[in-house]
């Protein structure tokens, strides 16, 4: 018994390193939170049954290997992570009668930095408890990080890295490709701290926040209140927190817990850490704890539902993400129907099988999972085709994780592109859909053709039940839609994506034509090459569009569905033959499209640089030494301010 004891420790061990591995270095989750939590407890429990405990067992080492790009450095200190309780008794009699400090337990990268002389003079991560990462460099590039200090006394403190869910959905916005967008907060954090060039750091918003004061050269302390206060004094964000004793520690908790929805920094828990340093001190530490501190974890509440299906949403790089579908449940406080499964080996180590009786909770109390399988069916099949085109569809293994990806190139969630073009704001300027959100309607189904885009109406069930999506997101993206229906020739002319044709030549095709969409469409090379800025090949790629069968085909698709504004105005010839460039900011025009537009209607040009050809370049800053600037000074360019181009356009 005690042979099979070991060998469960030995698998237990190997699986959680694994599972840190991929967590820490390479950003995957191979296992969920929960089943970490279930198997690490275990663990603890075989150890102090049998004694036999390994040298890489995760029960006594810290945090993640260092990197080997990174210089590395002994902690003076070790740097060691906390022992943890989801029981609100176990927590009070941790406490005792002393009184305490209930703070958040932020999720990013611990971080220890030293002062000297008031100035700061190195940054290390926490790493593996004993040895961290020198990132000095990178530290200097965090905002809200004191370069100096008034205390001119040797300073150690430590703290947390962060990046705010705020922050974070700006970056993951900024992204066009949905498969090279961040998976969370916390891995983009450590991604950016750890980086061998600083200036990634400082784009990443990251924010350090100080939860504890390790060495204080010329001033001390009794209380851990007051170390905190004082580091508020010298100019850093500390940590928030409740003074709590036995008595209070409950409300506090629920104080909290009710908080998380609003809490706009990844957290995974709470803090609780003695408020005597005296007191604190005397009690020391265990080989992987500090004594003076202890996290809580929230007790993750679950439910039990029936799995009615795995969904596949496709991505464009053909990667099909397991997504699983139940029987609503209520979770703390809202109604959860579905949770990401991540990839195959989660579905495998869970034995997941349609129609299985599951247990899902709310990570952190924020994000869906499944828990445990009750069942432990098996019987869950992995698609052999794509069930967004039907195409074969593959198992690749990624150095133990295997993911399921689409090889035909022709799918159409591989098309995302040419739907995230042709709703963008120059083309029919749909609001309200991202990449990721064209890929979750063409995962349902819902869109295969730009004419379904103005038909969703036909699927509001199903995609307001698509996570991202909601009553009002998808009453908003109908009326979107709807006024986006009621478009121009030359809009519909750019959404298409006809080859090598940007707003400047739609707008040039859609006047040649007078707005006449038939006319546009039935253009033959000669007449195309007519019109200023078509050249050869384009002319050649526009009728070979128009010409192919499926393009046609969606285009007439899409007339019975569009209204197009064909009214045609001639233009003005107040500009008739002269060439324009504008720089610098505007004052009086929204912006240079706008003015681009006026100058344009009355016959004017407006180019990109300053060259020979060029009559007039409009800046608000004649005197200004831009290379725009100089080269219309070289050239004899009359500059022109705002103003002026204003009275000739009048």
């Amino acid at each position: 018994m005690h042979d099979e004891k070991r060998k469960k420790i030995d698998q237990l061990v190997e699986r959680l390193n694994e599972a840190s591995r991929a967590y820490y270095t390479d950003g995957a989750e191979i296992i969920t939170n929960y089943e970490y939590d279930e198997m690490y407890d275990e663990l603890l429990a075989l150890e102090d049954e049998t004694g036999y405990i390994r040298d890489d067992s995760p029960s006594v080492n810290v945090g993640y290997e260092t990197s080997a790009g990174l210089p590395k450095v002994e902690h003076e200190v070790k740097m060691l992570s906390l022992n943890k309780t989801k029981d609100r008794d176990e927590l009070a009699a941790w406490l005792g009668e002393q009184k305490g400090l209930l703070s958040w337990k932020l999720d990013g990268l611990t971080v220890g930095l030293t002062y000297e002389n008031g100035r700061l003079v190195q940054g290390v991560t926490r790493g593996n408890g004993t040895q961290g990462e020198l990132i000095t460099a990178n530290v200097l590039q965090i905002g809200n990080v004191p370069k100096s200090i008034p205390h001119k006394g040797r300073v150690m403190l430590r703290g947390e890295a962060v990046i705010k869910y705020s922050d974070f959905e700006k970056i993951n916005a900024s992204i066009d490709d949905a498969d090279a967008k961040y998976k969370n907060p916390r891995n983009l954090c450590s991604g950016s701290i750890r980086q061998l060039d600083p200036k990634v750091t400082a784009e990443r918003s990251v924010r350090f926040y100080a939860f504890a004061l390790t060495q204080s050269e010329g001033i001390e302390f009794a209380k851990r209140s007051e170390q905190t206060e004082w580091l508020s004094e010298q100019g850093f964000e500390t940590v928030a927190y409740e003074m709590v004793d036995r008595n209070n520690l409950s409300a506090a908790i629920d104080k909290y817990e009710a908080a998380i929805a609003d809490f706009d920094i990844p957290s995974d828990g709470l803090v609780l850490t003695l408020d005597d340093l005296a007191y604190a001190a005397g009690l020391g530490q265990t080989a992987k704890f500090p004594r003076d501190s202890i996290a809580f974890k929230w007790r993750d509440q679950q439910a039990e539902t029936v799995l009615r299906e795995i969904e596949w949403s496709p991505s464009r790089t053909g990667l099909l993400n397991p997504v699983a579908i139940f029987d609503p449940v209520e979770l703390e406080g809202t109604t959860v129907s579905r949770a990401s499964v991540h990839n195959i080996n989660i579905m495998e180590d869970l034995a997941l099988g349609i129609g299985d009786r599951i247990r899902v909770y709310k990570a952190n109390m924020i994000i869906p999972q499944l828990s445990d399988n009750l069942t432990r069916s098996g019987l869950l099949e992995i698609p052999a085709v794509c069930p967004v085109c039907g195409g074969s569809a593959e198992i690749k293994d990624e150095e133990g994780t295997k993911t399921l990806h689409c090889v035909n190139p022709d799918c159409p969630a591989k098309q995302v592109k040419k739907f995230e073009h042709f709703v963008s704001r120059d083309a029919l300027n749909i609001e309200g859909l991202s990449e990721s959100g064209i890929l979750k309607l063409i995962g349902i189904g819902a869109i295969s053709e730009y004419a379904d885009l103005f038909r969703l109406k036909a699927h509001r069930e199903a995609i307001v039940g698509l996570e991202g999506f909601g009553g009002k997101s998808f009453e908003n993206l109908a009326i979107s839609a709807e006024k986006a229906s009621q478009t121009t020739p030359s809009r519909l002319l750019y959404g298409l994506g006809v080859p090598g044709i940007g707003t400047a030549n739609a707008n040039a095709i859609a006047r040649a034509c007078r707005n006449n969409w038939a006319e546009m469409q039935g253009l033959d090379e000669e007449s195309l090459k007519m019109i200023d800025g078509v050249g050869d090949v384009m002319a050649s790629d526009y009728v070979a569009f128009f010409a192919d069968e499926m393009n046609k085909k969606a285009v007439e698709d899409l007339l019975s569905v569009l209204t197009l504004d064909e009214s045609f105005e001639e233009a003005g010839d107040a500009l008739a033959g002269r060439v324009f460039v504008i720089t610098g900011s505007l004052e009086h025009y929204e912006n240079r499209k706008e003015l681009k537009s006026a100058i344009e209607a009355e016959g004017g040009k407006v180019a990109g640089s300053v060259s020979a050809k060029t009559d007039y370049l409009i800046t608000n800053d004649p005197n200004s030494g831009s290379s725009k600037n100089k080269a219309a000074r070289e050239l004899g360019v009359s500059i022109i301010t705002e103003a002026e181009i204003m009275e000739m356009l009048s």
